[in-house]
């Protein structure tokens, strides 16, 4: 059977068939979302502050009781109604995101001052370990110098030693070579000086052993070289003077023992120019021609004492040791 159309008017069409009625619903979502867009921030910024302060709240009575209940508080249609459901989801999301943040925030905040407390407490133990070691080397480099300084020191002391000892010992050394350069030249001289020789020059005899007259007491006991005043008188023979002084009538006199124990004599002498102890080889000068004590005129009376006993006759003695006066 062929089916007739008939025109129906636009207003008795329902509303699923009208062509323009998506076009209303999708006007009405949009106001209905932009509406809810402002309505979900002020209600989120509350949100924000409430989970803030420790509340999942923000005075308004909003749970997931469903369509109906929300229907029935605010007398929003089932679209209003999920649209404002979703809000508060997303409120209270929102809410949480915003307290996590807050939480993160001060976490991450107190560790970035741990971080930095435990930074300066780091960059302290360095500078604190920095400046020990700079004190222990300069402790380290100042016992070095000290002990530098001591070796230093000692060394200096051991080479002033060492010199002082090598100095004495080479002043000991030259003092023991001139020593030895003297005895040599005394032995040079002793044997280069003559064995014996007369105990004066430039003299004449005036009176001879044993000769009897009234200038003496008894007879005279020696040989009288006279000789112009001043004259040096030496000693015979090598040997060691046992006296220098005055003698009464032989005025000063001086007394030589010699080697084979024989004491020559000088008499009436003006001056001594050897001491007892002396060491006289034969020609020493032991004085010079006198007048003192008992005498006529300047002379030197000369005494040959063997053994240091009594005087013999000093000419036969002068002549065999090969001297003749």
């Amino acid at each position: 059977m062929p089916t007739h159309h008939q025109d129906v008017p636009e207003a008795d069409r329902p509303a699923s068939r009208r062509p323009d009625a998506p076009r209303r619903v999708a006007k009405h979502r949009a106001l209905l979302r932009r509406g809810s867009t402002r309505r979900t921030q002020l209600i989120g910024l509350t949100a924000a502050l409430a989970a803030a302060a420790g509340t999942t709240t923000v005075g308004l009575a909003s749970t997931e009781s469903g369509p109906a209940t929300a229907t029935e508080g605010t007398g929003l249609n089932p679209s209003q109604a999920s649209a404002l459901t979703a809000a508060r989801i997303d409120r209270r999301d929102l809410g949480s995101r915003d307290a996590s943040r807050i939480s993160l925030s001060l976490e991450s905040s107190l560790r970035a001052d741990a971080d930095k407390v435990v930074q300066v407490r780091a960059r302290q133990l360095a500078a604190n370990a920095a400046l020990v070691q700079r004190r222990a080397l300069a402790l380290s480099a100042a016992k070095a110098a000290a002990a530098k300084k001591a070796a230093a020191t000692a060394k200096a002391l051991a080479d002033a030693r060492a010199a002082a000892v090598a100095k004495a010992a080479a002043i000991a050394k030259q003092a023991a070579e001139a020593k030895a350069a003297a005895a040599a030249k005394q032995a040079a001289i002793a044997a280069a000086a003559p064995k014996i020789v007369l105990p004066t020059t430039g003299y004449h005899l005036t009176a001879r052993f044993n000769q009897a007259g009234g200038r003496w007491a008894h007879n005279h006991t020696g040989l009288d070289f006279a000789a112009p005043m001043g004259t040096p008188v030496d000693s015979v023979e090598a040997g060691e003077v046992i006296q220098a002084d005055w003698a009464g009538a032989y005025g000063r006199q001086v007394k030589v023992r010699h080697a084979d124990g024989t004491v020559t004599s000088y008499g009436h002498m003006s001056e001594f120019d050897v001491s007892v102890g002396d060491k006289v080889q034969a020609g020493t000068m032991v004085g010079r021609i006198g007048m003192t004590g008992n005498t006529t005129g300047p002379h030197v009376h000369f005494e040959v004492l063997p053994g240091g006993g009594s005087p013999i006759d000093p000419l036969p003695w002068l002549q065999s040791h090969g001297l003749n006066p």
